[in-house]
This record gives C-alpha cells, sequence and structure tokens, in this order.
C-alpha cells in the first residue's frame, strides 16, 4: 500500500460553494451561513483508492476575481484541480472555463472536474445543458453537485482522486 500526498485547488466565481463542497467533502456538513474565503484555506482528507491512500490536501482558494492571478500562483505542486460553477448562476460557469484556460495554460496535463453546484435548487436552475453537453463531448468530466444536500460530492472528489494516481 502506498501513501501519497496530493494537492488539489478548489477554484470558481465568489459565493459558487467551494468552501461548502469542501466542508461537506471533509467533514459531512454543511452550513448555510455564507463566509467568503480569504486567500486560501488548507483541508486535509485522506483517501483510500484501490491500494493506495492519496492524502489529498484540498487548497480552497478565494473566488474574487480581482485577485485571479494569485490563484494561479498557488496551483504551482498542485496535482490537480476543481473547477465549480453555480448552477442557479450561468455567468460563473464562464468564470470556470476561464480558470480552465488559464491553468491548462500553466499545465495541460493536470487532472480536473468541473462540478455545477446547488443542484438541490432545481426551480432556481439555469445552466445552460447545451454547453454542458460541449464540455462532456470535450472529454470533461462534468458532474452535478450539492454541496446542501451531499448529492454527488463524494463521488466528484472520488472520480478526481481515481485520476491523481
Amino acid at each position: 500500500m502506498t501513501a501519497l500526498e496530493k494537492k488539489v485547488c478548489m477554484m470558481g466565481a465568489p459565493g459558487v460553494g467551494k468552501t461548502s463542497l469542501v466542508r461537506r467533502y471533509v467533514e459531512s456538513t454543511f452550513s448555510d451561513k455564507y463566509l467568503s474565503t480569504v486567500g486560501v484555506k488548507i483541508d486535509r482528507k485522506v483517501v483510500p483508492v484501490g491500494d493506495d491512500t492519496i492524502n489529498m490536501m484540498l487548497w480552497d482558494l478565494q473566488g474574487e476575481e480581482r485577485y485571479q492571478w494569485v490563484r494561479l500562483q498557488y496551483l504551482r505542486g498542485a496535482s490537480g484541480y476543481v473547477l465549480v460553477a453555480d448552477g442557479t448562476r450561468p455567468e460563473t460557469l464562464e468564470v470556470a472555463l476561464g480558470l480552465q484556460e488559464n491553468a491548462a495554460g500553466r499545465d495541460e496535463s493536470l487532472p480536473f472536474v468541473l462540478l455545477i453546484n446547488k443542484s438541490d435548487l432545481t426551480a432556481d436552475w439555469s445552466m445552460d445543458a447545451a454547453r454542458v453537453g460541449e464540455l462532456r463531448g470535450k472529454g470533461w468530466t462534468v458532474l452535478e453537485t450539492s454541496a446542501k444536500s451531499g448529492n454527488g460530492v463524494e463521488e466528484a472528489f472520488r472520480d478526481l482522486a481515481t485520476r491523481l494516481l
């Protein structure tokens, strides 16, 4: 059995649920209180994958647009990343796509997943299904999640952990 340490960066626009997703995944909790991340918050989760163990170091990066260049600096040494968009705010997908383009410009071999969060808010859902289909057609892993209900969260991080090997 091999234990590997992997740095994973969480990236997306402000308020998409990056911190809530990490909290749901690491602590199995959810809070409706919105607290904006300042700088970076690092959490850890040990994930068994087959015969190996991955110590995932989850870097939750602040979402302010004016600090986008700082976020990309945090990618240094990363093994992968999670892009997060809010299914009730389609413009956040464009932010995620811009971040992915910049991240791929630094290292296109880094594995990533795109999470469209807040799937529990079906009445407010306004994500363009055709656009999401295009991304899947390009080979992207695009998953719908809900930090509130936990729907899809474990699966999303497990998918990325498997690809980090």
